[in-house]
């Protein structure tokens, strides 16, 4: 019999990644995905197209059930009629902006959510490992305390400042404006933490930067890359807020991030808390990111430019994976920024 897997926001970028990711490796997948995403975002961002393509690509087994992560009962159900040895859990409301439309909604899936799914974890399999896509935004704007340099396209550290390589885990997460997501994600992120410490189990919380990959279903409130790559290819106005465009994200490929689960699943650490993105190998301002997609597309961007920048967004982020990658040697990046982008404007999802 066949190991399980069990995928919260499996039709999501990262899910749909992590169900390829561990079908491939022999493991069945049990995925729950009600395509909240079309709620947040509309029709366009739905993952509905991504559900029908892995069923259609993975037969039965790929078992997606349309329940809502909030729903304790019916998540209680799917544990006690499965044994599962990873969990996977993406689930999320993503947008920082969407957030402050709908506090309740906002905590209810991503902090309530992630309650739900541990309790059931501790009560029915607690020998699995249990994974949470956390997001850099639990350090809320603390990054921009930082001295940055304006220059020509973007802004950057000084190359001799600690955290020039990268944040890493160390910065603190106290006293400083998160956004009501930031906010709700901490919570779940610290109580993520929480049941692998208070009862040793092997839980591990993955702060991601920009996550990016062809299976984005990109809209204007989250997913960067893929959502820029459609509006150049598409001829959309797409909006630069604020920072002169000169922002700075590093980017992550969702192959690169589910292996990163993949291989702490090997080794898991009770309560393990780790930095997840691009790092200095794969960022990016918008700017940047603008003239380069112009270039490989061939098409002018439509884009205009607010001087208000959005609230609690961070001016310059890169994550430094030093621990991770001294946690777990064998793991590697397979994806630099150059492929990222040829990738996207190959194969981006556009509605």
């Amino acid at each position: 019999m066949n190991k399980k897997a069990l995928i919260t926001g499996s039709a999501g970028l990262i899910g749909s990644e992590s169900a390829r990711f561990m079908i491939d490796r022999g493991y069945d997948v049990v995925g729950v995905d009600n395509d909240l995403r079309a709620y947040f975002f509309g029709q366009s961002a739905s993952t509905a197209w991504n559900n029908a393509r892995l069923k259609e690509q993975f037969g039965d087994r790929y078992l997606c059930h349309p329940i809502d992560i909030r729903d304790n009962q019916k998540i209680a159900e799917l544990f006690r009629a499965h044994r599962f040895d990873i969990i996977i859990h993406t689930a999320a409301q993503p947008s920082h902006d969407w957030a402050a439309k709908e506090p309740f909604t906002d905590f209810g899936v991503n902090a309530t959510g992630t309650l739900v799914m541990l309790e059931n974890y501790r009560q029915f399999c607690p020998e699995a490992t249990f994974i949470f896509t956390s997001t850099n935004k639990v350090y809320g704007d603390r990054p921009n305390t930082l001295p940055l340099v304006e220059q020509e396209t973007r802004f950057e550290l000084p190359p001799d400042h600690r955290y020039f390589r990268g944040i890493d885990e160390t910065m603190s997460i106290d006293s400083s404006l998160h956004s009501i997501f930031g906010a709700s994600k901490v919570a779940a992120d610290v109580m993520v933490q929480e049941y692998g410490r208070y009862f040793n189990l092997p839980t591990g919380v993955f702060r991601g930067g920009c996550l990016t990959g062809p299976n984005h279903s990109g809209a204007e409130l989250h997913g960067f890359l893929a959502y820029l790559v459609q509006c150049i290819l598409t001829g959309k106005k797409y909006l630069v807020n604020g920072y002169q465009g000169k922002q700075v994200r590093d980017n992550i490929h969702s192959f690169d991030l589910v292996n990163m689960f993949w291989n702490f699943h090997q080794k898991p650490r009770p309560g393990e808390v780790y930095n997840a993105g691009g790092g200095r190998q794969s960022n990016v301002s918008l700017r940047e990111a603008i003239d380069k997609i112009e270039r490989l597309t061939g098409k002018p961007a439509n884009y205009e430019y607010r001087e208000t920048n959005r609230i609690g967004d961070h001016i310059w982020y890169i994550s430094d994976l030093t621990k991770f990658q001294t946690h777990y040697p064998n793991w590697h990046y397979t994806y630099n920024l150059d492929r990222i982008l040829e990738e996207l404007c190959r194969s981006v999802h556009v509605a």
